[in-house]
């Protein structure tokens, strides 16, 4: 049995309709991908399979400040117990060549003074080593390989001391360590200024104490593929700043915001605000400077990536002028307010001038009306408050009121109806 054809035809139903409709561009979710750089600064990279493992041992003194602390200490502990052992073994034979472990010998010329045992082999190296002298035990010119070992033992302390020390000292003084104080905005944000649409971060330093010849640079990283199909799975592109426009090296006296124009040669040239959610693109912030207390170059480090980018807003500023003192509230820091930017790309903006006349058209619009419907609200308050007051005002007056009362003359005989009800 045929199926009954419908009465309306197919192209005017609704999946006809449906299928001729104008789609609006899809954009797919960006991809979760780890990040290169954390906000605190570390690199989120792993290094597998180096075959290589020598080099490290060819530059002892960076691998041992590169150590955790644990084993730091734990070599730093093993390394002077075993040279005390090593020594104190050498102390043993030297006595023991000598004869002084004898005890049947007779009170003689001992190459060190007191030594009849292991342990006090030991307990004469841990003296040597540190320098300390209890005075119980000595070494006597009777026997020259004393004196060799003596002598060698005091330089091969003095080496051990000199790195493990120096090793302790670079750990605790690194110059991350000053980076803990520098700080970054949680967000970074795009917004229009002087015309030009910019993207800006904020940075800080919460000490005192100044970081001369500060730097900031900026990268793009992102995932590309050049046009012979080559992938590059981190291509690491330099963002121009102001700053590094202008040569010359940062103020950080007080917090700073730092100002990248999107122009023809920006990786943000052909973003707009929904591409922008959609990318896979990173942006690194690096600033290097010399720390004024001590001397060292220190580095800080942080990332955004397309999620901690803020389309249409601004930093609300956080200097102020208190009492003829500068002050800087940092509970604002990473504050942004909406300002009027359009969401076309930076090379729309370009061709098309007049959509920012548009948005800030717009946008005063917006804010005149916002204005009026404030100050309606205000009047349609206070009259209502000046309303209410006068209606208890009345309603006061009338409780307090003193009921009039007529007096009439008896030829009158009669009483209105007014003066009944008042009587």
């Amino acid at each position: 049995m045929l199926a009954r054809k419908s009465i309306i035809p197919e192209e005017f139903g609704l999946p006809g309709l449906v299928s001729r409709m104008p789609r609006k561009p899809v954009f797919r979710d960006r991809v979760n991908k780890a990040r290169f750089i954390a906000k605190n600064g570390s690199c989120n990279l792993a290094h597998k399979n180096i075959r290589e493992q020598g080099r490290f041992l060819q530059d002892v003194f960076t691998t041992l400040v590169d150590l955790k602390w644990r084993f730091t200490l734990v070599i730093f502990t093993t390394t002077f117990v075993s040279s005390y052992l090593l020594f104190a073994m050498s102390w043993w034979l030297v006595a023991f060549a000598h004869g002084d472990l004898d005890p049947l010998r007779e009170n003689g010329a001992d190459c060190v003074t007191n030594v009849k045992s292991f342990t006090s082999a030991f307990l004469f190296s841990i003296e040597v080593q540190v320098t300390i002298g209890f005075g119980g035990r000595m070494i006597t010119e009777q026997c020259p390989t004393a004196i060799t070992v003596l002598i060698l033992q005091n330089i091969v302390g003095l080496i051990i001391n000199a790195v493990m020390l120096g090793c302790i000292f670079m750990k605790t003084a690194q110059s991350n360590r000053r980076a803990e104080t520098l700080i970054f905005s949680r967000h970074a944000v795009i917004a229009v200024r002087n015309n030009r649409l910019c993207f800006m971060i904020r940075i800080g330093d919460l000490r005192k104490s100044m970081i001369i010849g500060a730097t900031v640079r900026l990268q793009v990283v992102r995932k590309t593929t050049t046009p012979e199909g080559e992938v590059i799975p981190i291509h690491q592109i330099d963002v121009q700043t102001e700053s590094a426009v202008s040569s010359n090296s940062l103020f950080l006296l007080a917090p700073l915001i730092i100002c990248h124009v999107i122009d023809k040669d920006s990786p943000l040239y052909d973003l707009s605000a929904m591409e922008l959610q959609c990318s896979d693109l990173e942006v690194i912030v690096i600033l290097e400077g010399v720390v004024e207390t001590t001397g060292i170059t220190t580095q800080a480090r942080t990332s955004y990536i397309s999620e901690e980018i803020q389309w249409g807003h601004r930093f609300v500023p956080i200097v102020t002028e208190e009492e003829g003192v500068y002050s800087v509230d940092y509970s604002k820091f990473g504050n942004t307010v909406k300002v009027a930017t359009p969401c076309c790309s930076a090379r729309e903006l370009d061709e098309k001038p007049s959509i920012l006349i548009q948005t800030l058209q717009k946008s005063e619009l917006s804010h005149q009306n916002s204005l009026r419907k404030r100050n309606s609200m205000r009047r349609n308050n206070s009259m209502r408050k000046a309303t209410g007051s006068s209606g208890s005002l009345r309603r006061n007056n009338s409780g307090l009121a003193v009921p009039k009362v007529q007096f009439f003359t008896p030829t009158e005989g009669v009483c209105t109806a007014e003066s009944k009800a008042y009587l």
